[in-house]
C-alpha cells in the first residue's frame, strides 16, 4: 500500500500552550495557563482584530491526513492518534508516516505558513529527528520555498506565491466547487472546543477541512493540466461514494454530505440547451 500513496493531503488543528505563553510573555506575573491564553488573546484582538495565537505558541492537537494515489484517487483518511490525541504521538506519526509512504508530496492550503512550520516546531519540541525533511538538495530540497516536489501549498499555487491575496481562503475555493467549506465551526473556535473537552469535535472539523482541501487539490490539477475535467468529475463521484460508505461510522462525513452541492458544469448545461 505504501507504494500506492503519492500525495498526503493534510490539515492541523492546534491549541495554545498557556504555560509557555505565561513564561515567555508574562514572566514573574504568576499567571495560570488559562489566564495567560486569555490575556494574550485579548491583546491580539485589540491589536490585530483576531484572537488567533501565533503557531510558535501552539501544539498540534489533531492532524488528519488523506492518502491519495498517483492518479489522484482517494485511498483513505486517518486522524492521527485518535482517540487519545497526544501531541507528541501525533507529531511522531506524522513524520514517520511520510517516511513509511516513501516521502510523498504533502498537499495543504496555506500550510507553508502554518501547518508545516507547526509540525516542524513540534518535532523540535518533542526531540524528533526529521533529517530527510531538512535535506539540502538545492532547488529540490523539501523545504525550498518555491519547490512543489515535497509540498504543494494550494494557496501558493492560486496566488503565484503570494503575489496576490486569496481573499476568502479555503472556504471560498471550496464553495466555488459546490463543496461544503466552513459549516458550523471555524478555526478560531478550536481552543474553546479543547477547553470544553471536545477533542472528537476538533478531529471531525479537521476531517472536513481535509476533504475540502482534497477537492480543491483535484480542481487545481485540472487548472495546471495534470488531469482533465472529465477525470476530476469521475474521481469526485468516486470520492463521494467513499464518504457515503464511511458516513454511518463517522458523524463528520454525514454532516459533510448534508452540505454537499453538485458543481454546476456550464459546459454540460450548454450542451443540454443546444440539444433542446
Amino acid at each position: 500500500m505504501s507504494e500506492d500513496v503519492s500525495h498526503l493531503v493534510f490539515d492541523c488543528e492546534s491549541i495554545a500552550d498557556g504555560a509557555l505563553i505565561a513564561k515567555v510573555r508574562y514572566p514573574g506575573e504568576s499567571l495560570s495557563p488559562t489566564e495567560a491564553v486569555a490575556r494574550y488573546q485579548a491583546e491580539l484582538l485589540a491589536e490585530k482584530g483576531s484572537t488567533f495565537i501565533p503557531y510558535t505558541f501552539q501544539i498540534p492537537i489533531s492532524v488528519v491526513v488523506a492518502k491519495v494515489a498517483r492518479d489522484y484517487r482517494l485511498i483513505d483518511i486517518v486522524s492521527l492518534d485518535e482517540p487519545d490525541f497526544r501531541s507528541h504521538v501525533i507529531t511522531a506519526h506524522f513524520w514517520k508516516g511520510w517516511e513509511v509512504y516513501k516521502r510523498p508530496q504533502w498537499v495543504t492550503f496555506n500550510g507553508r505558513t502554518f501547518d508545516l512550520p507547526l509540525m516542524e516546531l513540534a518535532a523540535y519540541r518533542f526531540g524528533i529527528s526529521i533529517a530527510p525533511w531538512f535535506k539540502n538538495d538545492g532547488y529540490r530540497s523539501p523545504r525550498n520555498r518555491f519547490s512543489v516536489d515535497a509540498h504543494m501549498d494550494l494557496q501558493d499555487l492560486l496566488t503565484n506565491f503570494s503575489a496576490t491575496r486569496f481573499n476568502g481562503g479555503l472556504n471560498l475555493a471550496t464553495k466555488l466547487l459546490g463543496k461544503p467549506g466552513k459549516m458550523s465551526v471555524t478555526g478560531d473556535q478550536v481552543q474553546q472546543q479543547y477547553d470544553d473537552g471536545d477533542l472528537k469535535g476538533i478531529s471531525d472539523y479537521c476531517r472536513c477541512d481535509v476533504l475540502d482541501t482534497y477537492f480543491v487539490f483535484l480542481r487545481s490539477m485540472v487548472l495546471t493540466g495534470k488531469m482533465t475535467l472529465e477525470q476530476e468529475i469521475e474521481i469526485t463521484a468516486q470520492s463521494k461514494a467513499w464518504i457515503e460508505a464511511q458516513a454511518e461510522q463517522c458523524e463528520a462525513y454525514a454532516t459533510y454530505l448534508t452540505h454537499w452541492e453538485e458543481w454546476s458544469d456550464p459546459w454540460e448545461s450548454e450542451s443540454v440547451e443546444s440539444d433542446n
